[in-house]
């Protein structure tokens, strides 16, 4: 709920693609135990394509992806994104982190947050500003802070965090909290599952004729791709159960967001975060990916009401929370001391996605690193033999990768021979 409300969506269609998630992937060969549904790493690019196409042409979006992924999968290409420079990834997932939390600033205060990542970062100053001379605003985000301070401090509540996990106990005690003492707070609305399915209509697929849309879907196909086999190959260390087939589990991620497009709900990836806590849990069978939907659909079927009590500033904490994980504050000191290169693109990945937009700010990242791989493969050597001067020919070998990355040190050794040189290249 908290990730489509982020994307602008109704809260409903996060439910949605959590339930299709346990009921379709979870039913498809790949993965045994990781969990799939609704991801915070898409939450800004679908708020984007929201934004610019509406809340109808989303299920054109998503289903296109599930399509792609089908045909990705069938053509043997789940091993090829695990390729994908680590860099470029831990960029991209950082550059969605700091956006993400820069537009949950704005939902903790129950204030509308602007559409742009720069803006959402510049305006910043002007919301300290409103928060601090408004007494609901400040409520809200006493909330949305609280709710903060238990996903951090939960965790180390061994024996509280076995029985509840963090986040639903977090949400618990803020909804607890806003109900007690009545505060004057936003909280999610909440419709009918069967109200908030909009499946695409003839008009919706019209816009695959613009330029822009395309570009979303490739985004969306890449990004969900990637972090669906990403978490595959992390989940397979937590577990000694059956390996992941990557080919197997792009399809069947592919069906689930072919599913959810028809639906008109959000795009689903397989997410590290339920799936290891689902290994933790003690998952041993496939069972466990079902359940996950199942779960869902009972609570959201039968216990509707219940959703719309929690507040918004809570979900936007969760969101707030889960967007700082999102950043490799950890690694990026070791990372800059060990291989520099790599750090530079992911401070670029980050920034361009911050400054730009994802799809464009993914682009720079990849470009970089074909770039930067290039550099490092191509190794110039050119060895001169031989004395003009004493009777005997110039001899000139040239070794090594002669990319186009090395053509002006290549030209500069060549022109500073005489003309009489001989050479020849291995």
């Amino acid at each position: 709920m908290g990730v489509a409300v982020a994307s602008g969506v109704p809260a409903e269609l996060g439910l949605i693609t959590g339930i299709v998630g346990g009921l379709v992937t979870g039913f498809l060969p790949g993965s045994s135990l990781q969990v799939s549904g609704p991801a915070a790493g898409l939450t800004v690019l679908v708020y984007e394509a929201v934004e610019q196409y509406g809340v109808a042409a989303l299920g054109v979006l998503v289903l296109i992806s599930g399509l792609l992924q089908l045909a990705m999968g069938a053509l043997g290409f789940g091993r090829w994104f695990r390729a994908i420079s680590v860099a470029v990834v831990q960029g991209m997932l950082a550059g969605i982190g700091l956006v993400l939390i820069a537009g949950q600033l704005y939902a903790l205060a129950d204030a509308k947050a602007p559409s742009s990542g720069l803006d959402k970062i510049f305006s910043i100053p002007g919301l300290i500003g409103d928060v601090a001379g408004s007494a609901d605003a400040l409520k809200a985000v006493a909330v949305g802070a609280g709710t903060i301070v238990v996903l951090v401090l939960w965790p180390r509540f061994r024996q509280g965090a076995k029985v509840l996990p963090a986040p639903l106990a977090a949400v618990a005690l803020a909804t607890a909290a806003t109900a007690i003492f009545d505060l004057p707070i936003a909280r999610v609305e909440v419709k009918g599952l069967l109200d908030a399915i909009q499946p695409p209509g003839g008009s919706e697929f019209q816009a695959l004729a613009e330029v822009g849309v395309i570009g979303t879907v490739l985004a969306f196909t890449l990004i969900a791709s990637a972090e669906s086999l990403f978490s595959a190959a992390a989940v397979d260390r937590l577990h000694d159960g059956p390996r992941t087939d990557y080919d197997k589990e792009l399809m069947a991620q592919g069906a689930g967001n072919a599913v959810c497009g028809v639906l008109g709900a959000l795009p689903m990836t397989a997410v590290i975060v339920r799936s290891s806590a689902n290994v933790q849990a003690g998952a041993k069978t496939k069972a466990s990916r079902v359940l996950h939907g199942v779960w869902l659909l009972v609570f959201a079927v039968l216990f509707p009401s219940a959703l719309g009590v929690i507040p918004v500033a809570t979900l936007a904490g969760v969101l707030v929370h889960a967007g700082w994980k999102l950043i490799p504050t950890k690694d990026l000191v070791p990372l800059w001391k060990a291989h520099r290169g790599e750090a530079i693109i992911l401070l670029v990945t980050a920034g361009a996605i911050v400054i730009t937009n994802m799809f464009e700010g993914v682009i720079i990242g990849l470009l970089m690193a074909v770039v930067k791989t290039a550099w490092e493969t191509s190794h110039v050597h050119v060895e001169v033999s031989g004395r003009e001067d004493a009777g005997k020919p110039l001899h000139v070998r040239v070794r090594g990768n002669a990319t186009f990355l090395r053509l002006p040190k290549l030209l500069d050794e060549l022109e500073g021979l005489p003309a009489s040189a001989r050479w020849s290249s291995t």
